[in-house]
């Protein structure tokens, strides 16, 4: 699918300058940090669109542009939790 977005032809440098030589790439790696961040999509789903094959890459290819996991507190009592039933740790 194609997406337009209309920038007014005096902003296209300035966009140029900010996010690199192709637009389209800038746009997509937007939507897919912001959609991450504000909880919309998942990692996994980063992880698709970019076509990486685990999670794991999403989780980098997010942190080297400064992205803070989405992880709260209910998951990591729910971690805690499974460390401690299969593996007899307890954090």
């Amino acid at each position: 699918m194609d997406v337009t977005i209309d920038i007014p032809e005096n902003a296209v440098e300035q966009f140029r300058k900010a996010f690199g030589p192709d637009l389209s790439e800038a746009a997509r790696e937007a939507l897919l940090i912001n959609g991450y961040r504000t909880g919309r999509i998942s990692m996994g789903f980063v992880a698709s669109v970019l076509g990486l094959p685990t999670r794991y890459e999403a989780q980098k290819w997010l942190a080297d542009r400064k992205v803070p996991l989405n992880y709260d507190l209910e998951e990591l009592e729910a971690d805690r939790e499974t460390l401690r039933k299969h593996f007899n740790v307890n954090i």
